[in-house]
């Protein structure tokens, strides 16, 4: 029978839903920023190393090293609800300013 350590894996699924929502905050600002910029890739390459970066070490630091396995299991949970809600979010067909 597996036991499962319900405070490890909350924690992680608290952290990562916490940590993720800023991820796909940052990257949707940073798509509307880069829309309106004339060299995209100048804004898009350091925002996703900047955000790529924050979500690994905040997922190594609440897993402590990637050896607590309920709270890897917990916050990649929390990554892939919050991926799969932003997904979802961002297929909502916005009305444009032209036709309100």
């Amino acid at each position: 029978m597996m036991i499962v350590d319900w405070p490890d894996a909350l924690m992680g699924f608290g952290v990562g839903v916490t940590v993720s929502i800023l991820y796909f905050a940052g990257l949707a600002v940073t798509v509307r920023f880069a829309l309106g910029s004339s060299r995209p890739t100048a804004v898009l390459l350091p925002s996703a190393v900047v955000r790529i970066v924050l979500l690994l070490a905040a997922g190594w630091l609440v897993t402590d090293g990637a050896t607590l396995a309920w709270a890897f299991a917990g916050y990649g949970v929390a990554f892939f609800l919050v991926r799969s809600l932003a997904t979802v979010l961002a297929r909502i067909p916005r009305p444009r300013p032209e036709d309100v």
